[in-house]
């Protein structure tokens, strides 16, 4: 038996990052980029390395160059933690998994540390494959919990549930963190949305900019939590941008689209540090007439674009900023 689990890439639309303050989102998965796993029975549970994951370069330059792309110990900590929370997840509903073991690897086509969630779509991808292997039923909303849990529990990642929502959804998803319903139910409201509504969208992405996303929200958050009434103003306009993209979705008002994306980015710039290479990414499409925010915590943008004219605009003003850009892909 040969178990074989993909899941997407993904970007943040509108609303972006309210998810983690009780806010509002619209996100799409990205099938341009995924993670896959592969899973068969064996007579021992092992954890099979990848080329990533090697502790042998070139050179120095080699390895800075990798530890920049992949972080620090490639994606088998990953893996590790998934397994740990899936075990975790069946013994507290008292599920008993059958003494059976088997060899799991991974595989990635998502640039690292960019905003495009590749960590989580890797675990996304592996609690999947076991899910099948076992025959264990996780309800759809509360997948999203235990991935968020893997890696904010397990490997210290400071991350919202959007992420992981979309991709355990995928297509085109509305969601709602509002307060009172997480707090009754252990998550938000998720309302897909028909992926034809969407307008004309481009991502771009720098690998120049990898970083590890949790180190950019954990200032906000502290402020957040502290009472700074310019942050939670801040962060409920930035829900708000969510939900009028909702309504402009739905009645294919491309112009407000337009509009919120800006303003989204607008509003985040006020309470979160830009770094210069960040701005030009968001400056540059601007100047090309396209719309630009993140896509998650920085390292690649999304837009509107109107025409296929300012589409190649874009793929050349964008190049120069050492980006690559792309039209994503949404089912």
């Amino acid at each position: 038996m040969l178990i074989e689990t993909r899941a997407y890439a993904r970007a943040g639309l509108l609303g972006n990052p309210s998810d983690g303050f009780f806010g509002k989102t619209i996100a799409i998965s990205v099938r341009n980029f995924g993670a896959s796993i592969t899973l068969y029975p064996s007579p021992e549970l092992h954890i099979e390395a990848q080329t990533q994951d090697t502790n042998v370069f070139r050179s120095l330059y080699h390895l800075r160059d990798a530890v920049s792309m992949l972080g620090y110990h490639g994606g088998v900590p990953l893996l590790k933690a998934a397994l740990k929370k899936f075990a975790e997840y069946c013994e507290m509903e008292g599920i008993r998994l059958p003494n059976q073991n088997f060899s799991i690897r991974y595989n990635t086509s998502i640039p690292r540390q960019v905003g495009l969630s590749g960590s989580s779509a890797i675990i996304v991808a592996t609690f999947r494959a076991l899910m099948q292997f076992y025959g264990v039923e996780i309800p759809q909303a509360v997948l999203p919990n235990l991935v968020l849990a893997t890696e904010t529990e397990e490997l210290g990642i400071t991350a919202g549930l959007q992420d992981r929502v979309i991709q355990c959804y995928e297509g085109c998803v509305y969601m709602d963190f509002e307060r009172t319903g997480m707090e009754q139910h252990g998550h938000g409201q998720y309302e897909p949305l028909n992926p034809h509504l969407l307008p004309k969208l481009y991502i771009a992405y720098n690998t120049d900019l990898g970083k590890q996303s949790g180190r950019v929200h954990n200032d906000v958050r502290a402020r957040w939590l502290q009472g700074d009434q310019t942050v939670i103003d801040t962060m409920t306009a930035i829900g708000n941008v969510a939900y009028d993209g909702r309504e402009a979705l739905l009645r294919h008002d491309i112009n407000a689209l337009n509009e919120l994306v800006n303003r989204n980015f607008d509003l985040r710039s006020q309470i979160y540090q830009i770094s210069d290479r960040n701005r030009t990414l968001i400056d540059t499409a601007r100047r090309c007439g396209a719309s630009a925010s993140f896509t998650g915590s920085g390292g690649s943008i999304i837009g509107l674009y109107r025409d296929d004219a300012m589409l190649n605009r874009l793929y050349v003003e964008l190049k120069k900023t050492h980006a690559r850009v792309i039209k994503p892909y949404v089912v």
